[in-house]
């Protein structure tokens, strides 16, 4: 398995230590005469350390193999009396932690520890039997059912048992943790990918808006000067007074137009994350059927119902979808089309309906109009319909319901 580097050095330097420090525990040995006349040579003891320092330092990289040869290399030094026993100990405890922590095959991990307990237990009851067998003079008296030589083999299992026990107890929480963590370093990572995303996803909606908008304010205001400029190149040899008045009114248009395009700058300029207070709404609609009639589309506004608190957000959807419907009536419709804009209130909601006479619509148009007006009643939870009426002309129907009104004015309350 692939170890991360940093790791691989901390390893070493583990096994470094674990190999010197076995080295001198086996000369301190050798001088105290750990093993009397029985211990085996200065060699072994360094072979044994040299074993011991290199599977340490691949405890990582095959950890089930380090657990078997550090725990056979202890077994062995044990019986040929090699004179060191502390530094085997730690490193046998290592390699049979390095197992649980960090080993992914979690079934091979488990019959690997469990077969050094086993053949450590079997390998102590064996000695402890052959001690029992064949006594020495010098050997603790078994004199009694709880002799000192019974405590002792008592006391080398129990040790033992929380030893391996221990280990096995500390290498599985380790792995519980590791996988812990790597499930919360995957959640952080989703996260960040999400916000990322979501990020994204909100600089593309922030360009619609502003498209939407631009589209809006642009194609109305600049198609109403063409009109009202083509009407005052046309009287202008005629009625010089009448050319004036259609020319004041390009100017005022230039001038909504350049206003409401400062107002859409200001928005974007804004550090805050609220949009920019609208200037146009619902109270506008009069303003924009006299607009209308002025460029040469005669409109009519009529109000159905008691009219009641709307919020801005639903206010400004309605009011550009009027003026998107009026924009292409003048540009579509005919000479002597005449539009229709109807706001209804209810108790079911609000309806703005936007109708013209003239010409037949032979097909429907993918211009950005009407997906602009379709995004902005969806905006707002409402629904659009548009589409050609029978005898001509078009049919433009906005609804937004009562409870999309009631959710949109929380909306603005929290903002």
């Amino acid at each position: 398995m692939r170890v991360d580097p940093r790791l691989q050095r901390q390893d070493l330097a583990l096994a470094a230590a674990i190999g010197v420090g076995a080295i001198i525990s086996a000369a301190l040995g050798a001088v105290a005469g750990l093993y009397g006349d029985k211990q085996a040579p200065m060699w072994a003891a360094v072979v044994y350390a040299i074993v011991l320092a290199g599977a340490i330092a691949v405890r990582r990289r095959w950890p089930g193999t380090v657990a078997v040869v550090t725990a056979a290399a202890y077994f062995a030094a044990v019986t040929w009396h090699v004179p060191e026993l502390y530094a085997g100990n730690i490193a046998m405890f290592i390699g049979f932690y390095t197992v649980g922590a960090v080993s992914p095959d979690r079934r091979r991990a488990l019959w690997v520890r469990a077969g050094i307990t086993i053949g450590m237990f079997v390998w102590l009851l064996t000695v402890t039997f052959v001690e029992a067998t064949h006594p020495a003079d010098d050997s603790l008296s078994r004199a009694g059912a709880f002799s000192p030589f019974v405590a002792y083999a008592l006391l080398n299992i129990l040790v033992n048992a929380l030893y391996f026990g221990g280990a096995y107890f500390f290498g599985e929480r380790t792995y519980a943790a590791s996988l812990q963590r790597r499930a919360l370093q995957e959640r952080t990572a989703e996260l960040e990918h999400e916000r990322e995303r979501t990020a994204a996803q909100a600089v593309a909606l922030e360009r619609v808006r502003i498209a939407r908008e631009l589209h809006d304010v642009v194609a109305h205001h600049v198609s109403l000067m063409g009109v009202q400029a083509g009407a005052a190149r046309a009287v202008m040899d005629k009625d010089r007074d009448a050319a004036a008045r259609t020319l004041g009114q390009v100017e005022a248009s230039a001038r909504d137009a350049l206003y409401e395009l400062r107002q859409l700058l200001e928005t974007l300029r804004s550090d805050g994350d609220a949009d920019a207070p609208s200037t146009v709404g619902l109270a506008g609609l009069a303003d924009l059927v006299a607009e209308s009639a002025s460029a040469g589309l005669p409109a009519t506004l009529t109000v159905i119902g008691e009219p009641h608190p709307v919020p801005d957000t639903v206010q400004v959807s309605l009011y550009r979808i009027a003026q998107e419907a009026l924009t292409n009536a003048r540009r579509h419709a005919g000479r002597d089309a005449a539009a229709d804009v109807r706001l209804r209130y209810d108790d079911a909601g609000i309806e703005l309906e936007v109708t013209n006479t003239g010409r037949p619509v032979a097909r429907m148009g993918r211009g950005l109009g009407l997906v602009g007006m379709r995004e902005r009643a969806l905006a707002v939870g409402g629904t659009i319909e548009a589409r050609p009426r029978e005898h001509g002309g078009f049919l433009v129907r906005a609804t937004v319901p009562q409870a999309a009104v009631a959710l949109a004015t929380t909306g603005d309350a929290d903002a």
